[in-house]
């Protein structure tokens, strides 16, 4: 299995949880003298059995992306760490620009005037490179993920 197929399949399996949860709840209480759509009992043994299988998953995944070199720099663990941050800093300085972006509609001389305290463009284009950065890299894990052998 390669590994972008273990992170499909993880993301099915935390879906599929997440609705066994809510199906769950739904039967956890009736009225009195109704009768259940589904026994609890059997949907927390599907839960467990799941969330087994997603525990093994991200064993395997996270394994794997530790002791998988990328670009012969870093481990793939490296790289993600390195996009996190990225899309991190892109939001911060996006917004920044949003904070610092001055729209006045002053309708009399008395109202208060507001001006941005940091360079707008010069922000808005380091956001900008940053997203550039994020993708970038985020499209080499991704081609990376469909090359690369899930650990066992």
């Amino acid at each position: 299995m390669k590994l972008a197929e273990a992170l499909i399949l993880r993301s099915d399996i935390k879906k599929r949880i997440e609705q066994l949860r809510q199906r769950l709840t739904n039967n956890a209480k009736i009225q009195e003298g109704d009768v259940a759509a589904e026994k609890p009992e059997d949907l927390l043994k599907e839960i467990e059995a799941a969330a087994g299988e997603f525990e093994s998953l991200i064993k395997k995944i996270n394994r794997t992306n530790s002791e998988t070199a990328f670009e012969n720099e870093r481990s793939l663990t490296d790289a993600l760490a390195e996009r996190d941050v990225l899309i991190l800093r892109k939001g911060l300085y996006s917004g920044l620009v949003n904070a610092a972006t001055v729209t006045q509609q002053l309708y009399s001389r008395s109202e208060i005037k507001f001006v941005s305290t940091v360079n707008v463009g010069k922000t808005q284009k380091q956001a900008d490179k940053l997203a550039k950065q994020y993708r970038e890299l985020d499209a080499k894990i991704q081609e990376f993920n469909w090359k690369t052998d899930l650990a066992g």
